[in-house]
C-alpha cells in the first residue's frame, strides 16, 4: 500500500490536529494559543504541514528573519517515524523557505537526540555551537546547527 503525502501551508483550521502532534512530540509542548499567534500575528512565521489521506501526520515551523530561516519546531505523529517522513517534511521545509529568499537555515536540537542531529547531517547542517541550558523542563543544552540553502 502506498501512502500519498502531501504538503501544504498551514492554516488556523489545522491547529488542533498540529497542538496534538505536539503533545505527543514533545516534553513541554506549544498550546493552541501559540500556534494561533504564529499564524495569525506574526510576520516572519511559515508553517507547513505533512498530510497522508487528508490526516495530518507532521508539520514544520519556521520564522525567516532578513535572509535566515530558523526552525521554530518540526514534528512527525510516533507511529509515522522511522519511514523517511522528516526527511520528506524537512526537505520540504527547506525549499520552502529558499522560495521566501531565505540562504540559510538553523535549529536547536537536543544534545541527546541522536536520531533528529543524524536527519539534520542528512541534509547538510553542521553544528555551529552549544546554548547552555536551552529547554525548560531539563536544561539541557541545545546543539546549534546550519546549513547553507
Amino acid at each position: 500500500m502506498t501512502m500519498t503525502v502531501k504538503f501544504r501551508l498551514m492554516k488556523v483550521e489545522d491547529i488542533d490536529q498540529v497542538v496534538e502532534i505536539e503533545k505527543q512530540a514533545f516534553a513541554t509542548p506549544w498550546s493552541k494559543e501559540a500556534f494561533y499567534n504564529e499564524l495569525t500575528a506574526n510576520q516572519f512565521s511559515t508553517y507547513l504541514v505533512m498530510e497522508i489521506d487528508e490526516q495530518i501526520i507532521g508539520y514544520c515551523g519556521t520564522w525567516i528573519v532578513i535572509d535566515e530561516a530558523h526552525i521554530t519546531n518540526i514534528a512527525i505523529l510516533p507511529k509515522y517515524r522511522g519511514k523517511g517522513l522528516g526527511y520528506a517534511l524537512l526537505k520540504a521545509a527547506m525549499n520552502v523557505v529558499k522560495k521566501l529568499g531565505a540562504l540559510s537555515m538553523t535549529l536547536e536540537v537536543r544534545t541527546s537526540n541522536h536520531i533528529a542531529q543524524s536527519l539534520y547531517k542528512k541534509l547538510g547542517f553542521e553544528a555551529g555551537g552549544i546554548r547552555k541550558n536551552y529547554y525548560s523542563d531539563n536544561n539541557e543544552d541545545a546543539l546549534v546547527m546550519w546549513v547553507k540553502l
